[in-house]
């Protein structure tokens, strides 16, 4: 009620002082009027669209006098301006009768403006509308135009002016042809208007509405539908043209200035005049497409929008960029030139009053004493006051009976018009930038806004401009007003929703296009692989017999390589569509370092970051092709030669986007050395510990595998049962140095400590049955002198077999861990031959004297590096925790005996060296006791068993040949390698 009082009287007041209005003089006082006239009809038809308003008003004075104890005294009036207003129009038509003259005036003035601004785009084309480049000669010669803030002015502005005001003073439609002329472009250009954000008003069917019973108006009626079918038919593709023009313009404005910033200086006006169009354009489309019943949907779906925008977000960012430099010249052309142009007029009128006189003076002073050290200083320049200095000399000198009238000093007020917009390139760019280019009301509109980014996504010419969309929200927090702060949440939140879900979805796109390209490079790896070259020799080697081998016709497989062969450069591979359209998605993504939405900051590479990291770790893992049921698992050395093709492929990535790839692969990486993920999820390292430990290790247990020393790898063995695997290609050393690539020192850490878990169990197994056989093992230990004591002792041990089975076991496990150490340290030498060396070194030198625990650590040092030393300290550590190739594998014993010993004796803190000495002097002891007998049960194996002996202490780095030859005769040694040998051979033969 007090807007409208306020309204009513400042309207009255104007007409009664008969103030002059033409937007092309007086421009701040004609628009500030018309937004008035317009936003005062707004607000009545937004009222009278809500539908429970009488409940409401009701609810409201009944609550004030619950509160007051009376009621509002305006709520008579209240109400009876809701019945009044149940039509708004027709009741402000009636209203607006005696404004008739200065609404006209006001809007008859635009027909200088808005049929300049209301062109086709051939017209633009004609007339090389915001080119640069069309006159050289000129480029540099500052843009003018006598009605400068015009040049800019909104389209949909002026449309609402125009609609809204012949609707209110429909006289002058009658009575002024060019009144009916403004009416009537503005019925072709657009169906609906803007109310306020989503709220439209459809103009054509409440002009009809409003026009049918009016005797005034009848003749126009047929107008107004003859204007309703063009605009449906021909105002879509009007509108279409002029868009795609403006992706031209723009894209060239954008390009000149980004190579020439200085032109920003001499052609801001282009630029600014270039956004308002995008703008209103856009805006258009916006409005149109979600609320006209479509005619042609081709007219109302741009699936180029997204290009219009990016390059309107360009010069925006180019503005801001280079605002010194704006700052800089119209400092030097308000002091230079505006100054005294200015003081000239002034000096040469004929009548000045004192008041207008000060006013004027005072703009020619600020002007003159501006410098371009200010800005060089970063001064912070302020021309409101200046500015609201002229407003005010508007509306002195527009009234009637002013002495001195602006109506006939016409030149005055254009050129204040021009210094007004010199004023705002120094001190009001960004607020400039929001009124020519603010496109917050995509905050209202979100079904349509995410349908253009999924447009935009899915053309792959346009996804390089899909930046845009997350820019778009930086603007939304700009529609909030200072008078409603409850809504700044709610705006804030959208606008960080829709930012969020944008970067994620160009990151998504990004690293499925990633991921596919991978894919095709992976399997152009896969066949570079040597199992593939089998039939290629195979064919090499029938060629060069000339056997004739395979069906005539077969064709020819093609070899590696071929799809680099280009007959044509037109053609175009797949791999060639999906670089295209990274390189295209990656040049949004890296299009802006950061941008600043509701004082959060988003960094779209981050997004994709994150995604690849996510992708590379799923991919790793699938890569493995592990299947638990049959448990099958890829080879190492197909597995790495995989991730290295899908690592050059993330390499590539740091061509199109700046990103950080080395951090990707360190925190995958190191994460697939673990057993488990950041995310709790299985990695590579304990699917392949898995399979070793339980699938390949368990069958050499079972007596399928075997492990051949001289081969170094394990072998399968000839069964009823084939396994479905070849142990072979899983454990030979090409394979043990492909798997230590992959899992690097930490994975193999944790193999090793898998490894010496199974051995600990296996020598608590072993612990049992010496508690079991204590007391014969206790007599055998002090009468390994007395031979026929020790052959009844041994008669009584049980469980022997279950010793040499565990302890057999035990040997292959620690024979595997073997090969897997050696293939470390094989890898590691070629990573990091200095620091390899350094360790080794460190390990080699240290004395014999070492405190325990200290050796104990430089050993840890040495086995994590893949070095062999004298005490497995894996081992050690397993054992602690128990404080509660021949086809059978007993050559693994020698290995076995010799690290338990040194791990237990470790342990319980005994001499190595004495005890090994002690059991070296009751195995020689039993086995020269065994040669002197002749029962064939006892003697089986005996030349075997003295093998074992020797390969024993040949591994022990404790026990000498000297030592053994002092208690063991090598003659005994050298026989039995002879009588082995025969053996071998006859049983070969």
């Amino acid at each position: 009620m007090e807007f409208k009082d306020h309204v009513c009287e400042l309207l009255n007041t104007i007409d009664a002082c008969q103030v002059f209005f033409d937007i092309t003089v007086n421009f701040d006082l004609t628009r500030n009027y018309l937004d008035l006239v317009v936003t005062y009809t707004t607000l009545m038809i937004l009222l009278s669209r809500i539908e429970e308003r009488k409940a409401i008003i009701g609810l409201y004075n009944y609550a004030h006098e619950m509160t007051h104890g009376a009621s509002d005294r305006e709520y008579p009036r209240l109400g009876q301006m809701i019945v009044d207003y149940e039509n708004p129009l027709k009741k402000m038509m009636e209203e607006f009768v005696p404004h008739g003259k200065s609404l006209s005036d006001a809007l008859i003035s635009l027909q200088m403006v808005y049929p300049r601004r209301n062109l086709s785009a051939d017209q633009w084309r004609n007339a090389q509308l915001l080119s640069l480049i069309s006159a050289p000669s000129t480029m540099l010669n500052p843009a003018q135009s006598d009605t400068m803030p015009c040049e800019y002015l909104s389209l949909d502005a002026m449309e609402k002016w125009i609609v809204f005001g012949f609707i209110l003073c429909h006289a002058a439609l009658n009575t002024d042809p060019a009144a009916l002329s403004l009416w009537k472009l503005a019925l072709q250009s657009s169906s609906c208007l803007c109310l306020f954000r989503d709220e439209v008003f459809h103009i054509h069917k409440a002009a009809e509405d409003l026009h049918l019973n009016d005797i005034i108006l009848n003749t126009l009626h047929s107008a107004i539908k003859g204007r309703t079918l063009i605009s449906g038919f021909y105002v879509g593709s009007m509108h279409r043209e002029r868009r795609k023009f403006l992706r031209s313009a723009l894209k060239e404005l954008a390009t000149v200035l980004a190579d020439q910033p200085g032109l920003l200086g001499p052609k801001a006006l282009f630029v600014f005049m270039a956004l308002s169009f995008a703008r209103d354009e856009i805006i258009w489309l916006l409005r149109h497409a979600d609320n006209i019943q479509k005619k042609s949907t081709d007219d109302f779906i741009d699936k180029h929008i997204a290009e219009l925008i990016f390059y309107m977000e360009e010069l925006r960012a180019h503005v801001r960029k280079y605002g010194p430099v704006m700052q800089r010249y119209y400092v030097q052309y308000l002091s230079g030139f505006d100054a005294v142009v200015l003081n000239e007029l002034v000096q040469n009128l004929s009548v000045c009053p004192e008041d207008e006189s000060i006013i004027m003076s005072s703009f020619v002073n600020t002007m003159t004493s501006l410098s371009v050290k200010q800005v060089e200083d970063g001064e912070v320049f302020d021309f409101r006051g200046m500015r609201l200095d002229w407003f005010r000399l508007q509306a002195y000198t527009s009234v009637s009976k002013a002495s001195l009238g602006i109506a006939d000093h016409r030149e005055l007020g254009k050129m204040m018009n021009t210094i007004i917009f010199h004023t705002k390139m120094v001190d009001s760019l960004v607020e400039m930038l929001v009124e020519t280019s603010d496109l917050s009301i995509f905050c209202f509109y979100s079904r349509a806004f995410e349908k253009m980014f999924q447009q935009c996504l899915e053309l792959p010419s346009q996804s390089r401009y899909s930046i845009c969309f997350p820019l778009l929200c930086t603007h939304f927090m700009s529609c909030t007003h200072e008078l409603c702060p409850e809504e700044r949440h709610h705006i804030g939140d959208r606008s960080l929703s829709l930012c969020n879900m944008f970067l994620d979805e160009m990151a998504k796109q990004a690293r499925n296009l990633i991921t596919d390209i991978c894919t095709e490079q992976c399997t152009l790896s896969d066949q570079l692989l040597p199992k593939h070259c089998a039939k290629t020799i195979s064919q090499a080697v029938n060629k060069k017999s000339k056997k004739q081998t395979g069906k005539k016709g077969e064709p020819e497989r093609e070899k590696p390589g071929v799809e680099s062969m280009r007959k044509n450069r037109l053609l175009v591979t797949n791999l060639d569509k999906l670089h295209t359209a990274l390189s295209e998605l990656c040049f949004s993504i890296n299009y802006v370092p950061n941008m600043v939405v509701w004082e959060h900051t988003f960094t779209p590479r981050e997004y994709l970051t994150s995604h690849l990291e996510i992708r590379f770790t799923k991919s790793i893992v699938g890569m493995t092709m592990y299947n638990q049921a049959t448990q099958e698992i890829a080879k190492p050395s197909e597995l790495l030669t995989s991730v290295r093709a899908y690592m050059t492929v993330l390499q590539s990535i740091e061509n199109y986007v700046q990103i950080d790839i080395t951090r990707v692969f360190n925190n995958v990486l190191l994460q697939q050395t673990q057993h488990l993920d950041s995310h709790g999820e299985p990695t590579i390292t304990s699917l392949y510990t898995n399979w070793y430990l339980e699938t390949l290790l368990r069958q050499v247990s079972n007596g399928h595998i075997a492990y051949f020393p001289a081969m170094k790898a394990f072998v399968n063995l000839p069964t009823e049962n084939e396994l479905t695997f070849n142990a072979e290609e899983y454990s030979d050393i090409s394979e043990m140095r492909s798997l230590s690539e992959l899992l690097g020192p930490y994975g193999m850490k944790f193999l090793s400590e898998s490894l010496m878990w199974h051995i600990s169990s296996q020598v608590a197994e072993l612990k049992k049955l010496v508690v079991e056989n204590m007391e014969v093992l206790t007599q055998m230990r002090t009468s390994f002198d007395k031979p026929d004591h020790m052959a009844a002792l041994f008669k009584r041990l049980t469980s022997v077999d279950s010793v040499l089975k565990r302890m057999t076991i035990i040997g292959v496990i620690l024979s595997f861990r073997s090969l897997a150490q050696e293939a470390l340290r094989d890898v590691l030498s070629c990573h990091i031959p200095f620091l390899l060396s350094s360790v080794e070194d460190f390990k080699d030198h240290i004395p014999r004297e070492t405190d325990m625990k200290v050796a104990m650590n430089v050993y840890e040092l040495s086995s994590a590096a893949g070095l062999p030393c004298e005490i497995d300290p894996a081992l050690v550590v397993a054992l602690s925790s128990q404080k509660s190739g021949h086809c059978n594998n007993i050559h693994c014993l020698a290995k076995a005996i010799n690290q338990i010993a040194a791990a237990l004796f470790t342990i319980h803190k005994g001499s190595i060296e004495d005890r090994l000495k002690e059991f070296l002097a009751l195995a020689s002891s039993s086995l020269l006791k065994i040669g002197q007998e002749t029962d064939k049960t006892t003697t089986r194996n005996r030349e075997s068993v003295y093998l074992l002996l020797d390969m024993i202490v040949q591994e022990s780095p404790f026990l000498t040949m000297d030592l053994l030859e002092s208690c063991f005769p090598y003659v005994l040694l050298r026989n039995a390698y002879h009588a082995v040998y025969k053996q071998s051979v006859s049983a070969s033969a």
